[in-house]
């Protein structure tokens, strides 16, 4: 590890890595210097930001492209990196839906609809959590840096199956936390606030986005988050870390 490449030869998973936060942080530990391993639904979002890692790096990423509804795809997930890597030294977990519906009354989503929302916010959650521990318990410092939303603590109309299903997730993650404080590893719950992202357009399309943070300003704060020689908090959200938190809050 050096100053210019502090996440050198770790391996970073991120998943949900094909847009959004999800994709900004993939780049920001690539160019940090970990080996990414990427993962989304879609093939050849993936290959774009393979294409994006290799041209800031000169290394590519391992892509992994497949559902998180799959739940035995999460289960192969785990032993494909432990068969190739034997360890993970940090985990994103970054992927969230809203659904084709989109923004509705609690009494109006379709059962099919809520079915594939809870089981890609929360389920998979669960699924990957209990996948990957034995993983990041082989690293010397494994990191895991969770994506929530404030509408996890304070949820508003339209937004309940989703507010509902990212609740959950952080309680897994703060639980999962308490169980393992006496490890390596150490779980961060990050709220990056209003960003200019896909779901954001969907729920806002209205909305200019150029009044919205870039996602790639969560990338310092996730590689941050990363370092297995710094100690990261519970809980932070990128707003607190840009203007509140002093100097050396993570040490």
């Amino acid at each position: 590890m050096t100053d210019a490449l502090p996440l050198q030869d770790r391996i970073a998973l991120v998943v949900g890595a094909s847009r959004g936060i999800g994709y900004e942080a993939a780049l920001a530990l690539a160019v940090a210097g970990a080996h990414v391993v990427a993962t989304a639904r879609t093939q050849g979002a993936l290959e774009e930001l393979d294409d994006a890692i290799y041209a800031a790096t000169g290394r590519h990423a391992t892509l992994v492209p497949f559902d998180l509804i799959d739940g035995g795809g999460i289960d192969r997930l785990g032993g494909a990196i432990f068969g190739r890597f034997g360890k993970l030294d940090i985990w994103v977990n970054a992927a969230a839906t809203l659904g084709a519906q989109g923004l509705t009354p609690v009494s109006h989503i379709d059962p099919r609809g809520f079915a594939k929302i809870e089981k890609t916010n929360f389920t998979a959650t669960y699924r990957l959590i209990r996948s990957l521990e034995p993983l990041l318990r082989a690293s010397d410092a494994g990191r895991v840096i969770h994506l929530t939303t404030s509408l996890a603590r304070e949820p508003k109309a339209f937004w309940g199956l989703y507010a509902a299903t990212k609740a959950g997730a952080e309680a897994l993650m703060l639980a999962w936390a308490d169980e393992i404080e006496t490890t390596n590893v150490r779980i961060s719950v990050l709220d990056p606030g209003r960003m200019r992202t896909q779901m954001r357009a969907q729920a806002f399309p209205g909305e200019d986005p150029e009044t919205l943070t870039h996602p790639s300003e969560a990338g310092p704060l996730v590689v941050e988050l990363a370092r297995g020689d710094l100690t990261p908090p519970s809980k932070v959200s990128v707003k607190e870390w840009k203007t509140e938190l002093p100097a050396g809050a993570l040490i």
